[in-house]
């Protein structure tokens, strides 16, 4: 009756409002389109007019916290951006109109940000509010609340503001730790862009970038210099002899400053001339194909992914970050730095994520409630942590690589807590998309998570399926290209306008990574372009003989890669990590698989090893695998 009566009052020329999701969010997320509203302008020629109310979500009409009206507001006047798209025809279906929806909803998020809205004025506001409250502690035994830090980064600030004079960007060779957040809030205070430093790829590496970057200082630590093994640089200012210039005076001074100065006041002076739009951070991004590049993130874009995590992921206060990725990763940089400090939680750092004995220990006595790591290093987690030490986890999120099937299964018997697969990249500052649990109120259930995707785009970030040779999309369905855009996008590449210009396509950014979405808008990855090999004149996808040689062996054990083939183009080359499995018997297992026989390495190139080659990002290697490669058959020949 409400189809038909809506129907004939657009007939009539009046204007009908549809809300198409059906019902309010409970996830945060935005819901599937029920197609009610194509029955209702179906034989009309009318314009459908798309509609997106953004910063509803913590409003008390929505249901952050799991209530609904009967809670506080966040804050008063509730400001709510409401945006308008362009006409969409009548013959529109419930998918496309949800497509432009998403759309619509990137360029709304952009209206949140004003130009004073720096990731360490943000913090400043937090802190003080926080005062007296754990901020950050690590596994070396040191802890600051939010007073000490932000008293701690205004000293450190103004070392460094000094010490630099005329630069533009800072190294930061630190890992996950009290030490390397605070540099990277200091260095930020004192009007310089942090650029911290990927220690795991080589000294080559690392050179190329602190002079892609024009670097000239360096905050490191002797302490972490000697453990890491790298020799000190002339450039380098260790953080043990800032600590030794400053008086117990000085301390005292930047404690009382911290705390009666006005919050307007004390922001203002570490804006600095900034503003949103400026650049808060370069990445270089972990080279596992190439060559590493600068990503340029700017405050904007870290901010806008910050406030979409936090709508999926309603942290309180009392939360405990686990954090064990580094901050040279976005991830590491996004989510366990600027998210946990942002919302007012704490978060407890280790600089080893493989160090499972130790993360455990640290999650057990901080009572850590939320983990964001890879599949291999919950696997190593699986292995040495025990149920008690995890008994506080109410989130575990999980990217960087494909989430096996058997890990998943493993981690959620063992600790009680799904592992929810997300998807992210650098350019985009970083996260895309993730799945949340499913949720249940006042017998309401919405779905937030499917097995085998990696969740829905988060909050602002628009994600389309295209057809990888033409162009045309959106699919649905179907495999393709996948292509994102949203206000966390980057500023693009340092000093690479060309490839820049590679990457972006109408003002949306190409990932290369093949995708299909559902009708109800989750995300799958299904493989990269840089992981096709050509043989034969096809493409033959790395991940699925690499899922069909782990689901022979039962583990997330295998990696493929290709070295060039006269007769073929290319030839496959799969490392594996299990000893006790022969090349043979390996093979005769996988002929007996779907697998194409194109797709098939042949058995001399299935070749065991000790281990499978990762990233300080817990990636796999993929340059290190293909130079085992090209040297295992140099080798043999």
């Amino acid at each position: 009756a409400a189809i038909a009566r809506a129907h004939d009052e657009l007939k009539a020329g009046h204007v009908v409002c549809v809300f198409a999701e059906g019902s309010v969010s409970r996830t945060g997320n935005l819901l599937p389109f029920r197609r009610g509203f194509e029955r209702i302008v179906s034989g009309l020629d009318v314009p459908v007019i798309p509609v997106y109310l953004d910063r509803v979500w913590g409003s008390i009409f929505s249901f952050k916290r799991e209530k609904f009206f009967w809670k506080l507001p966040e804050r008063l006047p509730y400001p709510v951006t409401i945006a308008f798209g362009a006409p969409l025809k009548s013959t529109v279906t419930a998918i496309e109109a949800r497509q432009a929806i998403m759309e619509l909803g990137s360029e709304a998020m952009r209206h949140r940000r004003q130009p004073t809205d720096l990731l360490h004025t943000a913090f400043v506001a937090v802190a003080k509010r926080r005062w007296g409250r754990l901020a950050m502690a690590d596994s070396t035994g040191q802890t600051l609340t939010y007073g000490r830090a932000l008293a701690g980064s205004l000293l450190l600030g103004r070392r460094i503001a000094r010490r630099t004079a005329g630069e533009e960007m800072v190294g930061i060779l630190l890992p996950a730790s009290v030490g390397g957040a605070v540099a990277n809030i200091a260095v930020l205070a004192a009007g310089r862009i942090p650029v911290n430093l990927n220690f795991t790829i080589g000294p080559d590496a690392m050179a190329a970038a602190v002079q892609d970057a024009g670097i000239r200082t360096i905050i490191t630590s002797g302490r972490f210099l000697e453990k890491a093994g790298i020799d000190r640089q002339p450039s380098m200012v260790l953080l043990e002899d800032l600590r030794g210039e400053i008086s117990s005076l000085a301390r005292i001074g930047a404690l009382v400053e911290a705390r009666l100065l006005p919050r307007a006041l004390l922001a203002r002076r570490w804006r600095r001339g900034r503003t949103s739009d400026s650049m808060a951070a370069v990445i270089f991004s972990s080279g596992s194909t190439g060559q590493p590049k600068g990503v340029m993130l700017t405050h904007a874009s870290i901010l806008a992914n910050v406030d979409a995590i936090a709508q999926i992921f309603p942290m309180e206060t009392s939360d405990c970050f686990i954090g064990v990725l580094p901050f040279f990763h976005s991830f590491g940089l996004t989510g366990t730095l600027w998210f946990p400090l942002l919302q007012g939680a704490s978060v407890a750092f280790h600089s080893n994520p493989m160090d499972a004995k130790t993360v455990g220990e640290m999650a057990e006595t901080y009572r850590g409630s939320m983990l964001i790591s890879t599949p291999t290093f919950c696997q190593s987690y699986l292995r040495r942590c025990t149920k008690a030490q995890f008994a506080h986890l109410k989130y575990a999120i999980v990217g960087a690589e494909k989430l096996r099937e058997p890990i998943a299964r493993a981690f959620e018997e063992q600790f009680g807590v799904a592992l929810l697969e997300g998807y992210g990249c650098t350019e985009m500052s970083p996260v895309v998309a993730v799945n949340r649990p499913n949720i249940t109120i006042n017998h309401v259930k919405q779905t937030g998570s499917k097995p085998g995707s990696v969740g829905h785009p988060i909050p602002g970030v628009s994600a389309k399926v295209v057809d990888r040779d033409t162009g045309e999309g959106p699919l649905l369905g179907r495999e393709g290209l996948l292509l994102l855009k949203g206000p966390n996008m980057m500023a693009g590449y340092l000093h690479q306008p060309e490839r820049t210009a590679e990457v972006m396509r109408d003002g949306w950014y190409v990932t290369g990574d093949i995708a299909m979405m559902d009708e109800d808008g989750f995300i799958s990855i299904t493989d990269r372009l840089s992981r096709f090999s050509k043989i034969g004149g096809e493409m033959v996808p790395h991940l699925k003989i690499e899922e069909a040689i782990d689901a022979i062996l039962g583990d997330a054990c295998s990696a493929v890669t290709a070295i060039p083939d006269e007769s073929r183009g290319e030839r496959l080359v799969a490392f594996y990590t299990r000893a006790d499995v022969g090349p043979g018997a390996l093979w005769e297992q996988l002929s007996e698989t779907r697998l194409p026989r194109l797709w098939l390495p042949r058995r001399d190139s299935l070749v065991p090893i000790d281990a499978i080659p990762t990233l300080g990002t817990g990636k796999i290697d993929l340059r290190r695998l293909g130079e085992m490669a090209a040297s295992y058959f140099r080798g043999s020949n």
